[in-house]
């Protein structure tokens, strides 16, 4: 792998962090449906099973009243995204142990093992996009213009992925127990977040601070493409800052700490 990571002297230096960037994402990809023989199906099983269980609660067992119809769609426009937000954000606790003997040998920026788990869960969020046009079309889903909006969500949630990643990864190696918070973090974070509900459905004094959870915005441009009535511009508004601040706030953390974390590792 170090000698892959080599490039051409006359690249210039985003060309060469772009090659090595997408040959540590197709490793990356590799490694994990090499052993694996469902494969791609793995990475919308789990959501899948996820989206049958809240339909049938809220549908079948409960008298729904959160949601838009058909719910199943409404369910997965925001669980695929939330996937990738779930599994870049815990694979970030562990990008600089798992990988710290490949990072000490080379000078790529190490920023890239970040980017890459980002990158990786954001073709696996890609790829999982059929299903929800197979639910759409059996449902009777009508898709609307503003599912040109998807592309926003996808940019606005790569950059907050990446702002947390540059936050959580270095961390981790001085605070073990960070890696513990996160995943009770991201459990509280899934039930305060707007995928098995709309923030339409909140009372009036929870939207207000509703919005200030980044996912909100996001989830709202989603789910647009099926909902119009769900894309809240507010909410983008806010998380567009949020998510923009938490970028900010990494790459400072991780200028900081980077020669630190080099040395622990």
């Amino acid at each position: 792998m170090t000698a892959a990571l080599a490039t051409r002297p006359h690249r210039s230096p985003f060309q060469r962090y772009r090659q090595s960037l997408w040959l540590l994402t197709q490793r990356d990809l590799r490694v994990r449906y090499s052993t694996s023989l469902l494969g791609y199906f793995w990475s919308i099983l789990d959501p899948l099973v996820m989206a049958a269980i809240y339909w049938f609660v809220f549908t079948q067992v409960f008298d729904r009243t959160v949601g838009e119809q058909p719910y199943i769609v409404f369910l997965l426009t925001a669980l695929l995204p939330w996937m990738w937000f779930n599994g870049a954000v815990a694979d970030s606790t562990r990008a600089f142990l798992r990988e710290a003997k490949l990072i000490r040998s080379t000078k790529i920026p190490r920023t890239i093992w970040v980017n890459r788990l980002v990158l990786s869960k954001g073709i696996e969020f890609v790829a999982s996009l059929p299903v929800i046009a197979v639910f759409a079309i059996a449902t009777g889903a009508q898709l609307h213009w503003e599912a040109f909006w998807v592309l926003l969500g996808i940019v606005l949630q790569a950059v907050l992925l990446v702002g947390i990643g540059l936050i959580v990864a270095p961390l981790v190696v001085f605070f073990r127990d960070l890696e513990r918070a996160v995943k009770l973090m991201l459990r509280f974070l899934f039930y305060a977040s707007p995928i098995i509900y709309g923030l339409s459905d909140l009372p009036d004094g929870l939207h207000f601070w509703a919005a200030f959870n980044p996912l909100a915005g996001i989830f709202s441009l989603y789910r647009a493409a099926f909902f119009p009535e769900q894309l809240d511009w507010y909410a983008i508004g806010i998380g567009s800052v949020v998510s923009l601040a938490f970028l900010a706030i990494g790459l400072v953390v991780f200028a900081k700490v980077e020669r630190a974390v080099l040395k622990e590792i």
